[in-house]
């Protein structure tokens, strides 16, 4: 199981990014998925995260910002993050619960993807 997340990059305060994160192997399902966020020097904070069911929960700091979203039979989970303030910037990972083909849960990590909010 292999989770590419991509989508990040630079951008004004004020303006907006789509991140996604699709896994790919020999997948059964994918369960919850969590986006984590890791400002410089800092260390890896849960920004927003998805179940199954469709529930969502949000860090206090981006709520009414950022909005997770996931597209369960492509097993991919998407963060739309509007009014980017400098405080955003960090390495965006997604973590994403996978039951494999072995009748095994797992949680797999994406590679990160980068995202600088500055004018």
């Amino acid at each position: 199981v292999q989770l590419q997340a991509c989508g990040g990059g630079l951008v004004q305060p004020g303006g907006s990014l789509r991140l996604s994160c699709a896994a790919s192997g020999t997948i059964i399902m994918t369960g919850d998925v969590k986006w984590y966020r890791q400002a410089p020097g800092g260390q890896r904070d849960l920004v927003a995260g998805i179940k199954v069911g469709g529930s969502t929960n949000y860090a206090d700091s981006v709520k009414g910002r950022f909005t997770v979203s996931r597209d369960v039979a492509r097993h991919t989970a998407y963060l739309q993050m509007d009014s980017l303030k400098p405080d955003d910037t960090g390495v965006y990972y997604c973590n994403v619960e996978v039951l494999s083909s072995d009748s095994v849960w797992a949680c797999y990590w994406g590679q990160g993807t980068q995202v600088t909010v500055s004018s």
